[in-house]
């Protein structure tokens, strides 16, 4: 977990959190617009998210040198229905910021409310009686952020308000924690031979994508850590049964891509991010936040043999060049641009809008 300040620690005991100022980050991990609601406030530009590879992702929260809005989490209508949010102002994003007249729309998912394994009951439902901030059996319900406030029951989005209150299609109150497996090789040409952008001169990477059923969106194929599951077991998991289709294979098929897997998932591999997302379903009291993990394969011989083939989630499953081209599922371009630069491969044509020291 994080190092929290001070005040942090304080505004998560019961009693103070309105006594106590808890930091608000008021903007978006993402610039990419969302294809599958409407936007209501503009985007992060290149130029403004450009640098933040250079910040150790894991302690992007607790820089005081960045600026952090919501964007994808303030689009509508909401993923899925017809419910638009509460039109939210840029300078009323924080919650430090007072706003007596603030009513956002309550809107839980007919799915969730149905309740279904993967989800908590209502807040004020008999004999639920939810530990947050703490492993709370096999649900892990600390934030990878630090410790958020809860206000009258109900957890508070660490990074503003959304106009939306409830879970939506999200599972659990308060944090909800999936993993994402960033699967890369180098692009070759009939020969073997890296292929170089004409441009930069820098060698293109691909990735393992699939476009999401639900939105028509290109994703990295990742999803949900189940309770009591290790993030490295999700990570196989998902990639397993959404680029392979794991879940419709033989026994032996099985045991046969699980050697493979095995393969690629125990080499070398490096943390991209963990924390917070901005994504389209994030409400006041339910949000995302995950762990980026990439897998290289360097000389391609492994994902030979692991044929792709779309499955759970996914309704197309590809190898795509990476590029600041790229329009992905909510964070996910920012993701792909932290392995690049990891990797020393192309990212973008413009010269400008790499960091600089």
């Amino acid at each position: 977990m994080l190092p929290l300040t001070g005040a942090l620690r304080a505004a998560a005991v019961p009693g103070l959190a309105r006594a106590v100022a808890l930091f608000s980050f008021t903007v978006a991990l993402s610039a990419q617009p969302v294809r599958c609601a409407r936007q209501r406030h503009p985007a992060l530009s290149n130029s403004s998210a450009n640098c933040w590879s250079h910040l150790h992702p894991a302690n992007m929260f607790n820089s005081y040198n960045v600026n952090l809005y919501h964007s994808k989490a303030l689009t509508s209508p909401y993923p899925g229905s017809h419910v638009e949010r509460s039109q939210v102002p840029e300078d009323k994003m924080g919650w430090l910021i007072e706003w007596k007249d603030y009513n956002p729309v309550e809107y839980t998912a007919v799915s969730v409310l149905a309740g279904p394994s993967w989800a908590d009951p209502q807040i004020n439902d008999k004999g639920f009686s939810p530990k947050f901030n703490e492993r709370d059996g096999e649900v892990e319900r600390r934030s990878l952020n630090g410790l958020y406030v809860v206000e009258n029951g109900r957890p508070r989005n660490p990074v503003g308000r959304t106009g939306l209150t409830g879970r939506g299609l999200l599972g659990r109150w308060g944090p909800n924690h999936a993993a994402d497996p960033v699967v890369t090789r180098w692009k070759r040409d009939g020969s073997g031979n890296k292929i170089a952008h004409p441009i930069t001169g820098k060698n293109i990477l691909q990735f393992v994508a699939i476009k999401r059923r639900d939105c028509g969106e290109w994703a990295i194929p990742g999803g949900m850590v189940d309770p009591g599951e290790k993030i490295s077991a999700t990570l196989k998991r998902e990639f397993g049964e959404e680029a392979l289709n794991s879940l419709q294979k033989s026994p032996e098929e099985k045991a046969a891509l699980e050697k493979q897997l095995h393969k690629l998932f125990s080499q070398e591999h490096f943390v991209v991010y963990r924390g917070y997302v901005d994504d389209p379903r994030n409400t006041d009291n339910a949000w995302m936040e995950t762990e980026a993990v990439n897998y290289h394969d360097e000389t391609g011989e492994t994902m030979d043999n692991l044929p792709l083939e779309a499955g759970d989630d996914a309704g197309i499953v590809k190898w795509i060049d990476i590029s600041e081209k790229l329009k992905l599922y909510a964070s996910h371009s920012y993701f792909i641009k932290l392995v690049t630069e990891k990797r020393g491969a192309h990212w973008s044509e413009d010269s400008g809008s790499e960091c600089r020291e």
